[in-house]
This record gives structure tokens, sequence and C-alpha cells, in this order.
């Protein structure tokens, strides 16, 4: 029966994917990709091109760009005289004077009117203005006086700084210099020519409408290229024109139609995601979030890829083996190269050249996923770097000689691109980190770093519990090699083991491998207080995982390392002591829950064998093999392993494991004779 919680995670898992297809759906373009991918002074690797219908052959972005250039070259901006500015200063400068007819004062105002009206006559242009024209090269400009515009050179022009050092350097010898300075005249000085924007773009556009954008016309039916000729650029340019053309029309009449393939094929991609996950990783489904992440990295790189083709930026500089790096360190190798062959499908419908993107991406995709298969190291990334740097070359080298038959037209520029693009996966490494704090994964790089014996948390633990945390050592040992032996993930159960009984460290002298000579059980003689001490080890280890921090796999392992199983010990001691009493099992029951990964069945196993092969009385194959196949059969038996995705096979593999690894660590060493004495 479906919960109000499934619900939820349907409705969230739909709107995942409905969302992550519109986003692409807007990197796609708006018209019809042109079937045909070509190159200058590459062969054309399709069969001989005719015109479908009469085109005009189009100008190239550089050559209209050179006659616009030419064209423009004399071309005279446009600025406008703002005519109330010399009357509002001078105005000013009259009321500052106010009446001083036949004093002093009158030849001052004279002389600074009189060189105010010639200035403003002149122009005052601001210094920027005057920057850009110089920058320009201007020897002239249009000045507009309502709507008459005059050629001025620029050389006439004035800054408020040169028309103040004009009016003071050109004074009358009469006039004192130092009072002519206090009369403030930078106060007058104002620009009144104001560059016009408006009306310069509006005459440039008009001058420009006379350059033709093209060059020539192609009849329908005439031949444009034969199979196996070189693009020369008067072709490239002819099929550039055709492209242009095509796509217009098509725009104009299948809009619709084009829009609703594009539909189609996301539709179809993320469809064949999802059936994958159904099918082999359902319990990814289980947690929306795992979804989002490697969807997100899908519309990021489609987004990505649709930019740089908008700018004309080659998209072999964009990482695209980021996501199954980013993939295979959080989930496994299988969902990496299936995301990742999603991802270039989607990609390919906007870049130029699909077949040779597909082939290039997915070769990329498989050697990224091979060589970092388990990431410990930052030299592990570096190497895989280097190994995708070294496989985009040959792919790109072998590529053109099959399509072109030798190497004239190889672009050596690409091995550059290429050894950028592996420079830019480096940033996978800070990446892992960022996705581990938004998603609350755990990477191998984390399970590296927390499987230090030095870590602060276990250097206490060897402390306060030295018992317990050799027998965990013991125990991860043993589980790292029954993961490997089954294909479960050897350094994570490595990990949890170290980890799984960190809570012994609240009560240590409870537990036997932390006893010297007193068993503090034995004075309290109590059963069932005495099994709740042990199994309080649990929950006392998830208030101490949380108090530092462990990402939860890391506490899953503790909370499940006894599943829902009894403290026999205790629990028969009872039984045996009050054999007509009713016993309690809950207070001798661990709270669970049930281990639900291959990696916690397999600490389950190992940490029981492990303990318990130390009661043995003599370490032979007999008594080992014995001992785990009844540790692990009961277990089986009890139903611990009901919620775990693991087979019998695969149990008995791990039996076989933990017999060989047991009888190494136990077996029988041989005594060394004395030296008799004489």
């Amino acid at each position: 029966m479906k919960t109000k919680s499934d619900y939820i995670r349907y409705i969230s898992l739909a709107l995942i994917f409905l969302v992550a297809g519109i986003l692409i759906y807007q990197t796609y373009p708006n018209i019809a990709k042109f079937k045909y991918t070509y190159v200058v002074d590459k062969p054309w690797e399709y069969d001989a091109l005719t015109a479908p219908y009469a085109f005009e052959i189009l100008k190239s972005k550089e050559e209209l760009k050179k006659e616009q250039d030419s064209l423009l070259k004399d071309f005279l901006p446009f600025y406008r005289n703002v005519s109330e500015i010399p009357s509002k200063y001078i105005n000013i400068l009259n009321n500052n004077f106010g009446k001083v007819d036949g004093t002093p004062a009158d030849e001052y105002k004279k002389y600074i009117t009189r060189k105010l009206n010639a200035i403003y006559a002149s122009g005052i242009i601001s210094v920027e203005e005057l920057d850009k024209l110089s920058d320009a090269e201007k020897k002239e400009i249009n000045v507009l006086t309502g709507n008459v515009a005059k050629a001025v050179p620029v050389s006439s022009l004035y800054t408020t700084k040169s028309a103040y050092e004009h009016i003071i350097n050109n004074a009358p010898m009469q006039l004192d210099r130092m009072t002519l300075q206090g009369y403030n005249i930078n106060n007058y000085l104002h620009e009144n020519i104001s560059y016009d924007e408006e009306k310069t773009a509006s005459v440039k556009k008009e001058k420009l409408k006379s350059i033709s954008l093209t060059k020539g016309f192609i009849q329908s039916g005439e031949k444009i290229i034969d199979h196996g000729e070189i693009v020369k650029q008067q072709t490239y340019d002819i099929l550039n024109s055709l492209k242009s053309v095509t796509q217009e029309n098509s725009g104009k009449k299948d809009a619709t139609l084009i829009h609703i393939g594009q539909i189609l094929i996301i539709i179809n991609v993320l469809c064949a995601l999802f059936l994958y996950f159904l099918l082999f990783r359902r319990t990814y489904l289980l947690a929306p979030k795992n979804v989002a992440l490697i969807l997100s990295i899908i519309v990021i790189l489609c987004i990505l890829t649709s930019l740089a083709v908008k700018n004309e930026v080659t998209p072999n500089l964009i990482p695209y083996a980021l996501l199954p790096i980013l993939v295979t360190c959080f989930f496994d190798t299988r969902t990496a190269l299936f995301s990742h062959l999603a991802a270039i499908l989607l990609a390919s419908f906007v870049v130029p050249n699909g077949f040779e993107f597909l082939l290039m991406q997915t070769i990329v995709g498989m050697i990224s996923i091979c060589t970092l298969k388990n990431i410990y190291m930052r030299s592990q990334l570096v190497q895989s770097a280097l190994f995708i740097i070294i496989t985009y070359s040959a792919v790109y080298a072998s590529y053109t000689l099959v399509h072109e038959n030798g190497v004239e037209t190889f672009d050596w520029k690409m091995p550059f691109l290429f050894l950028v693009n592996g420079l830019l996966l480096l940033f996978a490494y800070p990446l892992i980190y960022i996705v581990e704090k938004l998603f609350g994964y755990v990477s191998d790089v984390t399970l590296v770093e927390l499987a230090n014996t030095n870590n602060p948390l276990l250097r206490q633990f060897s402390e306060e519990a030295p018992g317990s945390f050799q027998h965990s050592m013991q125990v991860s040992n043993l589980a790292s090699d029954a993961a490997r032996s089954i294909g479960a993930n050897p350094m994570l159960v490595r990990t949890g083991a170290l980890y799984h009984d960190i809570g012994k460290m609240a009560n240590p002298a409870f537990f036997t491998e932390n006893q010297s000579s007193v068993n503090p059980h034995s004075e309290m003689a109590d059963e069932e207080k005495s099994a709740q001490i042990i199994i309080r080890h649990v929950a006392d280890g998830i208030a101490i995982a949380k108090k530092n921090s462990l990402p939860e796999k890391i506490q899953e392992f503790i909370m499940t390392h006894h599943g829902k199983s009894k403290t026999k010990y205790f629990y028969y001691t009872m039984k045996n002591k009050y054999p007509d009493r009713e016993i309690d099992e809950e207070k001798f029951t661990y709270p669970g829950p049930l281990p639900s990964s291959k990696e916690m069945a397999i600490l389950v196993m190992c940490d029981a064998v492990e303990a318990a092969s130390r009661s043995l009385k003599e370490y032979t194959d007999k008594s080992i093999n014995d001992l785990v196949e009844k540790i692990i059969n009961e277990q089986v038996s009890e139903g611990i392993f009901n919620e775990t995705p693991i087979t019998f096979k695969e149990i008995n593999t791990i039996k076989s494991v933990l017999k060989g690894k047991l009888t190494t660590i136990y077996h029988t060493r041989i005594v060394y004779p004395e030296l008799n004495k004489k």
C-alpha cells in the first residue's frame, strides 16, 4: 500500500524530470539543424551537392566588417551645440560683477565676456569625448545647431581646462594676472558641445544600408561541390549561405514540427534514463536528490554546450568527463556511463559535428570511468586527466586520418584545447567536496580521510577502549576483503567497521575485550540491566557520531551492525536461571534497523565472526569452518539479511573469505628449539 511519503517522492521525481526537460529544451536552437558539417580546406564528406533552390551568396562576417570599416573610416560623428549654455553662464558672470562701468573691474569683465563668447563659439567639449576622438583619429566632427550640421575641426575645440588657460594666458598687459585669476573664471566654463548618440547612430545606419549583403547568385540545380572536393573559402561562403537560407525557410514553415521533434528527442533520452533507474538502480529513486544531482549536471553541460555554440566557441573546451567522474564517485560506474551517454546524446543535437562529438565524448567517458573507478587520492585525478587528454588527441587524430586521408588538414590547435579541457577536469576535486556538502554524500576521498587512524576520534577510541578499537581494526580488515570479493565498496565498509563500536567508549569496562580481571557484570548480577548497557552502545555510538559530524552513511553502520539480534549471552543466562519466568525479549534485543546494503550485511557477519573467533579453544581448519558456518547461518535464519540485496552465492563467497582470513590470522606457529647447554 502506497503511503503519503511515496506519493510525495513520485511527484518530486516527476517534477525533477520535467524541470530538467524544460531547461534542456531551452538550450536547443529555434531553427532546424543543417544536416551538413564542413570546414574550410577540408574535404567534403558527403555526396555531390547541388542547389535545391536559387539563393544569393551572402558575404562573410569578415567581408562585411572590412567594407563597413572602410565606409565608416571618414564618417564624422554628430555632436550638438547646446545654445542655452553660453547665455546662461555669461548672465551669471554679469550678475556677479554687477554695475562696474568705468571702474577697473569693468576692464576685467569686458575681457572675460569677450573671451567666453569666442570660446563658446568654438565649443567646449568634455575631456572624455576629446580622448575618444583622439583615439579614433577623428580630425573633424559634425556640430548640430538646431537642425543644421557644420563640420568643425577637433583642434578648434576647448576643454574647460584649456579654455581657462587660454583666458589667463592671453590677457592684455594692462590686466593683472593674479587679479584675473581671482574672478573664478572656472565658474563660467561648461561643456556646450555634447555627443548626439541618436543622430550619430541614425546617420551611420543609413550609411551602412548602402553596403550589399550579398556577392553573387546560385541558380537552382547548380552544382556546389563534389564528394571529396576540398572546401575552399568561396565554396564555404556558398554553403554558409545555403545553410542560412535553409534554416530561415524551415523556421518560417516548420517551426512547430522542429519544436515537436526536439521535445520528442528530450523525452526519449530522459525516459531511457528513468527506465535505467527503475530497472537497475531502483534504490536511487528512493531519494529524489540522487536523480536531481545527475540531471543537474546533465542540464549544466547542455547549457554550456549551447552557450559555446552560440558564441562560436568549440565545445571541445567543455569538460564533459566531469559527469562520469562525479557520478562514479558518488554512485557507480554503470550509472556514470549511462548518465554520460544521456548527456552527450542531448548535447549532440546542438553541436555542429554531431557524429565526431559523439565518438570523441563516448570514448573519453569510458576512459574516465575506467581510470577513476575508485578515487582515493588527488594524484589519481591528475593521472585520469592525463589519460583523457591523450584519448582526446588520439581520437581526433584517428578521425582526421579516416575522413581526410592525411595529416595536411590536421588542426594543431586541437591538442592545446584538449590540454585546457584536461586541466579543467582538475576542478572535479573541489566539486566533489561541494556536492558532498550540498547533497549529503560521502566520497571515497572522504572515506580515506575518515579511515586514517590518526583521526582525532579514532585516536580517542584507541585510548579509551583499546580492546574495542583492536576488534574494530580486525573487523575492518576482514570486511574490506569480503567486500572486494563480491564487488561491494571495500572503502565504505572498512570505514564503517572502524567506527561501528565507538559507542563502547561510554562504558568501555563493560565489554570483555576491554577488561583485564574485573568484570562489572559479575558484580551487578542483573542480566536485564547488563543487556541494556551492552545494547546502549549503539545509541551511544550514534550520539558520538553526530557530535563529531560523521556522515550519515557511517552512522548507518553503527545503527545496523547488530540488526535486531539478541544479546544471547545474557538472554540465555536469564532463561537458564529462571526457566519458569516469562522473560521480556525486547529488553535483550537490539533496536535495529536491519542492514539494507551489502556493505552493512558484510559488517554484521564480520563483526560477529571476529568476536566469536576469540573464544575458540583451538584454531583448526575445522573449528574455524564450523564457527563461520554456525554464526552466519544463524544470522540468515533469524532474518537479519531480509532487507539486504545480497544473494546466497555472495554469502557463501563471504564465508570462504572469512575462513581463509581467520585461518591465516590464527595459523599454528612452529616451536623454536632451545639451544642445548653444554
